[in-house]
């Protein structure tokens, strides 16, 4: 007789159900699994005869075969260990094995029969509810995988023997409550910030569009700083987005005590980030920084240091909005729609430009060193500002600029007028930076001398299309700041002025 039980395998944050099957038969005595598992998995035999015995019962003199179909998929990671101790059991009698028919199962087992918690709750848990069953996780998950159906059924156990005496009806586990973090402001206020009110204009375009920012500027000018007060101005995550963040924070286990946050991601990775780091990859496709940070905002500082080949990797996830991690015996997907901020000096010593700076390289220490960042990265960056250095007076003037609760304020407002713009419209888009060129075109809708106007600078600083259609959505989301219907001449110049800083540093790349 066979007894089975499902768990999952993970595909990206795809959950792909898996039978897990347990036989016990005439032959040498041993357990035995097969179903291409990896060393994690063929490790759960040892695991789960420990937890057995823990938890009062024994293993039976047989051969005991594990099979995980189907056989040509991949099984990667500790999360079968449960599963296959339970559909052991059943096979035993220790519990009822029709109980398991309603539930995917996942969890790892310590040696004294405890569950320890494992990655990946929350996608499991939607793909349990996809297929019409329960989940059955570790207690440290419970509040993650609760947020997948209010009306879900969802078992929690604390232990092996909790579980088989929950389903023989001596103890009752009650259903987990989905769990929220409540993130403390770690990001610091934008009034904090002296001078640098043109950046801090820029910063405010780009947290409202969603654009992607090049901070240009000497040592200690703050750039770093405005960068980190970006999160402090955005708008939480709606509903939708909050459960695309947490799926891919659970993938990689970073969930912590299975409760989710709704502020959004803000990802700093350091220059030194290998190619695997910042679009995923490892030996299981772990997802990457680009990632992580979606719906977020991914952070470069020294964009200049990080090496040629990893910031190049950037422009397909930065252009599709989706990461796509390719290997010999797997194809894993990821969504990647991040803002990139990023902040660099002028050049090596960092002083060029600065007055009365001369450096001792002339104008190719800054040639040479903007040059590391290629033409097509900075062609998809939409917003390029050069933030000077700060003066004495800046800092001993008492601080009288913005808070971020007000700034924050007019971002929400300019958010919200986006998101209606494009639900009547039938997109799926919520910002202007993710609106397609057509649509952008459409909702702009500029008279004759506006277009006259952009098409004078366009010729003037060789825009690309893609700069073309960029400075579009930098307008426009200046416009909806403003609250009026379509964006006028001083939108759109304002618009061209964020794309006109940079075209030094393009033509030296």
């Amino acid at each position: 007789m066979v007894s089975r039980c499902t768990t999952i395998a993970f595909q990206g944050i795809n959950a792909v159900p898996v039978d897990v099957q347990v036989m016990i038969g005439p032959g040498n005595i041993g357990t035995h699994i097969v179903g291409l598992a990896d060393k994690a998995v063929a490790e759960s035999r040892e695991r789960v005869q420990a937890a057995i015995h823990a938890s009062g019962l024994s293993m039976p003199s047989k051969k005991v075969t594990v099979n995980l179909a189907p056989a040509d998929l991949p099984k990667e990671g500790s999360h079968y260990d449960l599963p296959i101790a339970l559909a052991l059991m059943a096979a035993i009698g220790a519990i009822p094995g029709d109980v398991l028919d309603n539930y995917v199962v996942m969890g790892e087992l310590a040696l004294d029969g405890t569950i320890a918690s494992v990655a990946g709750a929350l996608p499991a848990a939607i793909g349990a509810n996809g297929l019409g069953k329960g989940l059955i996780c570790p207690a440290a998950a419970g509040p993650e995988a609760a947020w997948a159906d209010p009306d879900m059924d969802v078992l929690a156990p604390r232990s092996l023997i909790g579980l088989a005496n929950h389903f023989k009806g001596t103890q009752v586990l009650t259903r987990p409550v989905a769990g929220i973090r409540k993130e403390a402001n770690r990001y610091g206020d934008m009034a904090e910030i002296r001078g640098q009110e043109t950046a801090k204009r820029a910063l405010e375009v780009a947290a409202a569009g969603a654009h992607n920012l090049l901070l240009i500027g000497p040592p200690g000018s703050g750039k770093s700083m405005l960068a980190s007060r970006l999160p402090s101005i955005l708008p939480p995550l709606q509903p939708r987005e909050l459960l695309e963040v947490s799926m891919i924070a659970s993938i990689a286990g970073t969930i912590a005590d299975g409760k989710l946050s709704s502020a959004r991601p803000f990802r700093a990775p350091h220059h030194s980030a290998s190619m695997a780091a910042m679009v995923g990859g490892g030996l299981r496709a772990k997802p990457g920084e680009v990632s992580m940070a979606h719906n977020g905002v991914l952070f470069l500082d020294e964009l200049p240091e990080f090496t040629p080949q990893v910031l190049d990797s950037l422009r397909q996830p930065l252009e599709s909005g989706n990461t796509v991690i390719a290997r010999a015996n797997h194809r894993v997907s990821y969504p990647s729609h991040m803002q990139l901020i990023a902040a660099m000096n002028p050049c090596r010593c960092g002083m060029a430009g600065e007055p009365g700076h001369r450096c001792k390289r002339g104008a190719r220490c800054a040639a040479d060193y903007q040059a590391r960042i290629s033409g097509p990265l900075l062609d998809r960056i939409d917003m390029r500002i050069e933030v000077p250095s700060i003066s004495a007076s800046d800092l001993i003037r008492p601080s009288a600029g913005e808070s971020s609760a007000t700034i924050a304020a007019r971002v929400a407002r300019a958010r919200a007028i986006q998101t209606e713009r494009y639900a009547d419209l039938g997109l799926g888009c919520t910002t202007n930076a993710a609106a397609g060129n057509t649509v952008i075109e459409q909702v702009t809708a500029l008279d004759h001398t506006e277009l006259k106007m952009l098409e004078d600078a366009a010729n003037a600083l060789a825009f690309s299309a893609r700069a073309f259609h960029r400075v579009l959505k930098v307008a426009r989301s200046i416009a909806d700041l403003d609250g009026v219907e379509r964006p006028g001449r001083i939108h759109l110049a304002e618009a061209i002025s964020y794309r006109s800083a940079g075209e030094r540093l393009a033509r030296a790349a």
